[in-house]
């Protein structure tokens, strides 16, 4: 084969591959507005600027609900960049980030979207609005579903922390909370002592009367100290529920559910590990013998990690003061390939235990 035509077989692929990995949402812009806005199908229309946190928000249930809509010839989801479109955009009297309109099928005058910014309620809403009928698309949840038959031995378990939203299926606040609330549910799914649940408090009205619950959403802690429950009055942004968690439950993961630099530290260890690294070899036997009596203290999970503490200075001890930077590139590569959730997670609290070692 010729030099071109493998060339020529490359860019197809690649056109071929962007076209697959391409964003269901129609880009608008001055040029084609009219073109594809008030023809002869109804067009969802986000006004948005790049920069604006609410847009970022929105943008992957935008997304989603572009893909509901991608094989309903009758509605177009698309988008204007204001900041690169001002004309677009003032013509439709926006002054704000994110403004969603509608424009039925062969009109130009919009009406403006008051609702959920969630990909359910604006498909609901696009459903009513252009006489389609398409259907949600819906992924596994991490959130616990409860209910009087399981609400006991969930929430009242001494060995798990457990947040509750006590919601309405009708509730506003509860439509807007609920992407928000997978994402957290999403963030801590590998901690095994951590439940991210939720009880339709309308259904049953009995159980939510019994905590208290008299308007919707609320959340309450179940921690594993206090099964009574206490109220979380916090902000309901993912970056705040996350900050709250690992401080009431004592894990290190962000927003994105990855463990931080800080995930598996000890501070009941930390000037003992000061005193192994200064020490000389026969000294650091010594300090060993007491980092062994401090693990032995330690319960759950702490217990694990402090085991990771005792065979970090074990192999400091017989293989050189070397081996925890070695030990670290190890891991790191071991990071850098493929590997589930579960390694990822026992290799980044290796690495960060290791380091103190350093």
């Amino acid at each position: 084969m010729e030099k071109s035509q493998i060339w020529l077989a490359f860019g197809t692929l690649a056109l071929l591959l962007a076209s697959v990995l391409a964003d269901d949402v129609v880009v608008l812009t001055e040029e084609n507005f009219d073109k594809e806005v008030g023809q002869d199908r109804g067009a969802l229309v986000e006004f948005y600027a790049p920069w604006c946190g609410h847009c970022k928000k929105l943008a992957p249930e935008y997304r989603k609900l572009a893909a509901n809509f991608k094989k309903a010839k009758s509605v177009l989801i698309g988008k204007v960049d204001c900041d690169e479109h001002k004309s677009v955009c003032s013509k439709y009297g926006v002054q704000g980030y994110p403004t969603i309109q509608w424009f039925s099928k062969g009109s130009l005058e919009p009406k403006k979207y008051e609702g959920p910014r969630t990909s359910e309620a604006l498909t609901e809403f696009v459903n009513i609005e252009g006489g389609t009928n398409v259907k949600i698309v819906t992924l596994p949840s991490n959130v616990v579903v409860l209910n009087p038959d399981n609400f006991d031995q969930v929430v009242l378990d001494e060995t798990k922390d457990v947040l509750v939203e006590f919601y309405a299926p009708w509730c506003g606040h509860c439509k807007i909370l609920a992407p928000t609330y997978e994402k957290v549910a999403t963030a801590f799914k590998m901690e095994e002592d951590i439940v991210i649940a939720n009880l339709d408090a309308d259904k049953h009205k009995d159980l939510a009367e019994k905590y208290g619950v008299t308007g919707y959403p609320t959340l309450k802690f179940f921690t594993k100290s206090n099964k009574a429950g206490e109220d979380y009055n916090g902000d309901r942004d993912l970056d705040d529920f996350v900050k709250l968690i690992n401080k009431k439950c004592g894990t290190s993961r962000d927003g994105k559910g990855k463990l931080t630099s800080k995930a598996g530290i000890l501070s009941s260890l930390d000037a003992l590990v000061k005193d192994f690294v200064a020490a000389s070899n026969d000294e650091k036997k010594a300090v060993l013998l007491k980092i062994e009596g401090e693990v032995e203290k330690l319960k759950g999970s702490t217990e694990r990690h402090g085991k990771v503490y005792l065979k970090a200075a074990k192999s400091c001890l017989e293989k050189g003061a070397d081996y925890p930077k070695k030990e670290i590139k190890r891991l790191q590569r071991m990071l850098d390939k493929s590997i589930s959730p579960a390694k990822a997670d026992e290799f980044i609290i290796k690495k960060n235990i290791l380091s103190t070692f350093i």
